[in-house]
C-alpha cells in the first residue's frame, strides 16, 4: 500500500464526462489499497472566463477580490469530483484551502505556500477516505483566500505530497510523459522513463510545457517523486507507466553515463533587443537592466560585446515576446540617461536548448550543437549556458529544422535507442 497524491489538470476536468473518467481512475487506485488525495484544477478555460469577469467589473480590480473569484473554478471541480466518487461507491469529501488549511504568504494572485496543516487530512486518508483538494489556492495570514498564479495546481499537488509524505505525486496531463523533445516536431522523439529534478527544472524553464517550473523546484527541494502521465490512457497495472521525476541518485549510474543529453526544449516566446553604442563604463549595463527589473520584465540571454577600439559597446539580450514593446518604451524613455545610440529589435527568434546531466562529465556537448547547426546553415544569434544546459537563439523559421538535426546528432531518435 502506498500513499499517492493524484493531480488532474483543466483538460482532464473539462465537463462531467471527463470528471467521471477521472473518478474511475481514482477508484482504480483506491481499489488497489492505496491511500489517496486528489488535487484538481478548474475546468479548461474556466479560469480565463473568471479573469474576464474581473476585468469587466473593474480594470483596476482589487487583487484580494480577484482571488475570491478565480478560486471558484477549482472549488466547483473539487465538489463535483467528490460527488462523482461517492456515486461510484468511493468514500470521498472535498477539502477547501481554508479547511486544511493551506497557509500562504506574499501577495494575492501570486502567493507561495508556506505550510499545510495535515492532521485532519491524514486522518481521513488513513481511514480510506479520498481527500479532494482544489489546487491553485490557499489562505493568507488574515484568513482571506489566496491564489498561487497560473499553473499553481501543480505546485499545490507537490506541496500536499510533501506535507503528507506521499510515496509519489502523479500529475495527469494531456501527454503520457516527458519526451526527448516535442513529438509534434520530431516524430521519432522518445518518452523518457526517468528524468532528474535538475533536468526537468531546466527543461521547464526553457520552454517545456509539461510541468510548471515552481512545482519542479518544490519537488526537488522536498524530494517528492513526481510522475507525469496521461489522464486519457486506460488505467494500467503498471504502477509507473509515465515519466518519473526523481533525484539523480535514483537513476542508475550506467544510465547516466549512456545518456549524454536528456532532451531538447524549444521556446518561441522570445524577442531580441540590441542596445547599440552604449558607453563602456561602470554602471552603464545597470542603467539598462535596472529599469527592466523594476518593471518585472524577465531578461534571459545577455551578451555584451567588449570593444577595445572604442569607448562604446553593444549589449544584446532577450525578453519575453509579450514584454518587447514595454521594454522598448522603458529604454527609449531613458535614452539620454543610458547614452545609447539606437535599439534594434527582432521578435521572430526562438530559443533552442539541449539539456542533460551528462554534460557534467562529458566535454564537447556545445561543440556538437554548434557544428550541427553550422552544417545546416543555421546562424546562432546568442548563446547561454548552465552546468547542464546549452541554449542558442536562432531565427524562428529554422526552429523545427534545428530541433530535428540536433535530436539526431545527440542520438535521441527512437530507432537509435539502446
Amino acid at each position: 500500500m502506498a500513499r499517492i497524491v493524484m493531480k488532474f489538470g483543466g483538460t482532464s476536468m473539462a465537463g462531467m464526462e471527463r470528471i467521471r473518467n477521472v473518478a474511475a481512475r481514482v477508484k482504480y487506485v483506491v481499489d488497489q489499497g492505496h491511500e489517496v488525495a486528489v488535487v484538481v484544477s478548474a475546468m479548461a478555460g474556466e479560469t480565463d472566463r473568471l479573469v474576464g469577469f474581473c476585468k469587466e467589473a473593474s480594470p483596476l480590480y482589487d487583487p484580494a477580490e480577484y482571488d475570491v473569484v478565480v478560486a471558484a473554478g477549482e472549488q466547483v471541480t473539487s465538489g463535483l469530483l467528490a460527488m462523482t466518487l461517492k456515486a461510484m461507491g468511493v468514500d470521498a469529501r472535498s477539502w477547501l484551502g481554508w479547511q486544511l488549511p493551506i497557509r500562504s504568504g506574499e501577495a494575492h494572485a501570486k502567493a507561495r505556500i508556506e505550510t499545510i496543516e495535515t492532521d485532519a487530512l491524514l486522518t481521513a486518508m488513513q481511514s480510506g477516505q479520498v481527500a479532494v483538494i482544489p489546487g491553485f489556492q490557499g489562505m493568507m495570514e488574515d484568513g482571506r483566500i489566496s491564489t498561487l498564479g497560473r499553473g499553481g495546481s501543480d505546485t499545490s499537488a507537490v506541496a500536499v505530497a510533501a506535507a503528507v509524505k506521499a510515496d509519489r505525486c502523479d500529475i495527469y496531463t494531456d501527454v503520457d510523459g516527458v519526451y526527448t523533445t516535442d513529438p509534434r516536431i520530431v516524430s521519432r522523439a522518445r518518452k523518457l522513463d526517468k528524468v532528474t529534478y535538475e533536468e526537468m527544472l531546466e527543461m521547464a524553464s526553457v520552454g517545456s510545457k509539461v510541468l510548471q517550473t515552481r512545482s519542479v523546484a518544490l519537488a526537488m527541494k522536498e524530494k517528492v517523486r513526481v510522475q507525469v502521465l496521461s489522464s486519457f490512457d486506460e488505467p494500467s497495472n503498471d504502477d509507473e507507466p509515465g515519466t518519473m521525476i526523481v533525484g539523480e541518485e535514483e537513476i542508475e549510474g550506467s544510465d547516466m553515463e549512456r545518456q549524454l543529453i536528456t532532451g531538447i526544449a524549444v521556446d518561441k516566446n522570445e524577442a531580441k533587443v540590441i542596445v547599440t553604442r552604449v558607453p563602456d563604463k561602470p554602471g552603464a549595463v545597470a542603467s539598462i537592466f535596472g529599469p527592466l527589473a523594476d518593471a518585472s520584465i524577465n531578461v534571459d540571454m545577455i551578451i555584451q560585446n567588449d570593444s577595445k577600439d572604442t569607448a562604446e559597446t553593444d549589449v544584446t539580450f532577450t525578453v519575453p515576446r509579450a514584454d518587447l514593446a514595454r521594454s522598448v518604451d522603458i529604454l527609449e524613455s531613458r535614452k539620454d540617461e543610458i547614452g545609447f545610440n539606437r535599439l534594434i529589435t527582432d521578435a521572430e527568434v526562438a530559443k533552442v536548448s539541449v539539456v542533460g546531466v551528462g554534460m557534467r562529465s562529458h566535454a564537447g556537448v556545445a561543440a556538437i550543437m554548434f557544428k550541427t547547426l553550422a552544417e545546416r546553415g543555421i546562424n546562432i544569434e546568442a548563446i547561454s549556458t548552465s552546468e547542464i544546459k546549452v541554449s542558442v537563439l536562432i531565427d524562428e523559421d529554422e526552429t523545427e529544422l534545428a530541433v530535428r538535426v540536433l535530436h539526431t546528432a545527440y542520438g535521441l531518435d527512437a530507432e537509435q535507442a539502446a
